[in-house]
């Protein structure tokens, strides 16, 4: 009987079961792509980092700089021979300086490795090498005469005479120099455990990564980037500070441009910089997720002059329009879903009470034929139920359609990673220049997608339930209230 009454009176009253619907359909339609830019925001913020961090690393510990000594500038020195007399004679000089943070020693990653909720941790230098390349072109000395008005200054009391034939101090004509300067980093990969460290987040296109036997080999892996503004391919050799590296594999970024141009085995890094035994940065993967920050709290304390970055730190520096739009999907898209909502169901519930106040002879009839008030509130909260359902399929088919057309046409965002304040450098660990040099801000494009989740799919659904029983209380509630009287009143 409830079935078929059910059935009889939602086809009676389709235009107001349409529009209870609609109305719902809205409000749901409106959550679920809000939340599905959400998650969009969220899996371009974590390409942000993990381009910066690489894959499963959860934290990274550094040293801040401290000021130079007043015997050292903290600045690169270049010094080149000038008296050559060969102008074709070109002279080269490398300078190669650690890049960050302060250098730790690495007996500190073991320290790290040994603290509760730390799976592994691997070190990492980070060097910047600048190449300065030229010659020096010597000016030729050139005699010249002084003229006539120049032996009538020297005639005068006591100028000693006519001497017009004097010649005058020779002068300097020509000559310069010309010098190419090229600036790139490197990194020191712990060869060991690829797992965790800057090469983490690449995968090797083109050759081959390093072995866990070439700790100490010359052989470097260059980023693709690299590679093709220097015309660099697999088997050819890389020359730095006078040492022959052969280049055995191209990294490209999974993620977006990596901020390293040349990987070399942790041992030569340290090495080329004069810092052995020296790492620049340990790279974290903790045991658990939740336990990040016991683990940070836990490495600050037993590591003294430490500074640990967490990928939340990190994200707290994320700017530009990325950072814009994950703002306005999580405060103005959350309190306008809510909004929306809140007047569907408000709708929702009034027409539903209106269209019970004009089933009164209806309502009183049935009561009078002995329906109790249970089972009238039961029957409009019923007929609420389909419409909320209704409107629930409405709702997922529009934000589907919605989430569908963001991903296809993937807006373009810009991601900037500022400096943490943890000595290292612009775009956290590894990044920003020495010291003396201003850190700059490490900018990514991310393409933003809208993906649509079970969760935001099953949020929906408790919306459109929600919805209905809200609308279907307060018309059961008006609903309830009439009595057989109303009926027959209604009739004369």
């Amino acid at each position: 009987m409830f079935g078929i009454y059910l059935k009889r009176e939602l086809g009676r009253r389709k235009k107001a079961a349409l529009v209870i619907a609609l109305g719902l359909a809205l409000g749901i339609a409106l959550v679920i792509t809000v939340n599905s830019v959400s998650a969009g925001m969220t899996q371009a913020q974590d390409k942000v980092l993990k381009s910066l961090y690489g894959l499963g690393t959860d934290m990274t510990v550094t040293k801040a700089r401290s000021a130079p000594t007043d015997n050292s500038s903290g600045r690169p020195n270049f010094q080149f021979d000038a008296s050559s007399n060969d102008s074709d004679d070109t002279q080269s000089s490398d300078r190669v300086m650690t890049q960050g943070g302060q250098a730790l020693a690495s007996s500190v990653v073991t320290k790290v490795s040994k603290q509760s909720g730390v799976a592994s941790a691997v070190g990492a230098l980070t060097l910047n090498v600048t190449k300065v390349d030229g010659s020096f072109t010597q000016g030729k000395a050139q005699s010249q005469s002084s003229g006539s008005s120049q032996s009538q200054g020297q005639g005068g009391p006591g100028g000693g005479g006519n001497s017009s034939g004097s010649t005058a101090a020779p002068q300097v004509q020509g000559g310069g120099a010309n010098f190419d300067v090229n600036s790139y980093s490197v990194a020191g990969v712990d060869v060991t455990d690829q797992t965790l460290g800057p090469l983490a987040g690449s995968k090797i296109t083109t050759g081959k990564t390093f072995t866990a036997t070439q700790t100490n080999a010359k052989v470097a892996v260059v980023s693709k980037s690299y590679a093709k503004e220097n015309s660099l391919k697999v088997g050819k050799t890389l020359t730095i500070s006078g040492t022959k590296y052969t280049i055995i594999g191209i990294a490209t970024p999974d993620s977006s441009e990596s901020t390293t141009d040349v990987y070399l085995p942790l041992k030569q890094a340290q090495t080329l910089a004069d810092a052995k035994n020296q790492v620049t940065t340990v790279y974290v993967k903790a045991t658990d997720s939740q336990k990040i920050d016991a683990v940070k709290a836990a490495i600050q304390k037993n590591i003294s002059g430490t500074t640990v970055t967490t990928s939340a730190d990190l994200a707290e520096t994320v700017s530009g329009s990325l950072s814009t739009a994950s703002n306005l999907a999580t405060s103005v898209g959350k309190w306008l879903s809510i909004a929306v909502l809140a007047a569907a169901f408000l709708v929702a519930a009034l027409l539903t009470s209106s269209a019970v106040s004009r089933r009164v002879r209806e309502f009183g009839t049935l009561k009078a034929l002995g329906w109790p008030s249970r089972r009238v509130t039961r029957q409009v909260v019923g007929e609420s139920m389909v419409n909320g359902l209704l409107g629930g399929v409405l709702g997922i088919g529009l934000g589907l359609a919605a989430a569908y057309a963001v991903t296809m046409i993937s807006p373009k965002l810009t991601a900037q990673l500022g400096n943490t304040g943890g000595g290292g450098g612009a775009g956290g660990p590894g990044g920003g220049g020495g010291p003396g040099q201003q850190s700059t801000q490490n900018t990514m494009e991310i393409a933003l997608s809208a993906p649509v989740s079970m969760t935001t799919i099953a949020l929906a659904v408790g919306l459109a339930v929600t919805g209905g029983l809200i609308a279907g209380a307060m018309g059961g509630w008006r609903a309830s209230r009439m009595r057989p009287a109303d009926a027959l009143r209604s009739v004369s």
